[in-house]
């Protein structure tokens, strides 16, 4: 009863509140709802998508796994980056032919797989995937494809977490600070500046070279405003090296270190 006569004089103010402020409350709960719907999606997918490679494809045989998640994706939505855009991503990981590579965003171990089985011998993939079950069934069909831990690590972490970290796992395996050959972002665009910021502030990128390739897939290339105009600010150091449907290739050098490519 008290709460009620307390409330009645201040119905005029939460009224006024609430009318003032229900678009951006609709607003949060949209973006809520979307966010929600895409991880149920996301993860369904995910699922549906290993249970297909793992069952169908030839067990250490890396092309067949990526012959087998092309096959599911003629039928089926995928996330994967498909044969097409898949051979563009191959062309540069052959030219800059990384020791040291970093993918944001696994999507079920597709270009995980792609990637490993372009790195030499001694090269080594760092993954970062921020749910755990992608992680899990992502890890699980680079295995399949015959790849070793010791070729590879899979990190469940946002990639703001993960990053500051990388340092300490490079250099007591590669034996050297040099830094990453190759960077793919595949994961949230939002965080594709941020992230490529907090490369450079942990020295992370070669000094002298790293690819940072950008997929973009279902979103606009305008959504990549922000991190290409910061790319224009540092001509010093940054170029685009070539742009398809899809994927961006930036190219990161340090100015006294700089070399034809």
């Amino acid at each position: 009863m008290w709460l009620m006569v307390i409330s009645v004089p201040l119905l005029p103010a939460i009224i006024m509140i609430s009318s003032r402020y229900r678009v951006k409350v609709a607003t949060l709960c949209h973006r809520a709802l979307a966010w929600a719907l895409r991880l149920v999606q996301g993860r369904v997918c995910v699922r549906s998508t290993h249970a297909f490679v793992f069952s169908k494809c030839t067990h250490g045989k890396a092309d067949s796994v990526l012959e087998t998640f092309d096959l599911y994706a003629d039928t089926h939505p995928s996330l994967c980056i498909g044969p097409q855009i898949g051979e563009a991503l191959d062309e540069v990981v052959r030219r800059v032919r990384p020791s040291r590579a970093l993918e944001l965003g696994m999507h079920c171990g597709y270009t995980s797989v792609r990637l490993l089985r372009l790195l030499p011998p001694a090269g080594r993939l760092i993954t970062v995937e921020l749910d755990p079950l992608t992680a899990d069934l992502g890890e699980e069909i680079i295995l399949v494809a015959g790849f070793k831990h010791s070729q590879f690590q899979v990190l469940i972490s946002s990639s703001a977490e993960a990053i500051p970290t990388l340092r300490s796992l490079l250099e007591p395996d590669q034996g050297t600070s040099e830094g990453l050959n190759l960077v793919l972002m595949d994961h949230d665009p939002k965080q594709y500046l941020p992230d490529l910021l907090a490369l450079e502030r942990e020295e992370l990128l070669c000094p002298s070279g790293c690819s940072v390739i950008l997929m973009y897939r279902n979103q606009r290339a305008e959504d990549l405003s922000e991190i290409l105009r910061h790319i224009r600010a540092k001509r010093d150091c940054y170029c685009i090296k070539s742009e398809l449907q899809s994927m961006i290739e930036i190219f990161y050098q340090k100015e006294n270190t700089r070399v034809e490519r």
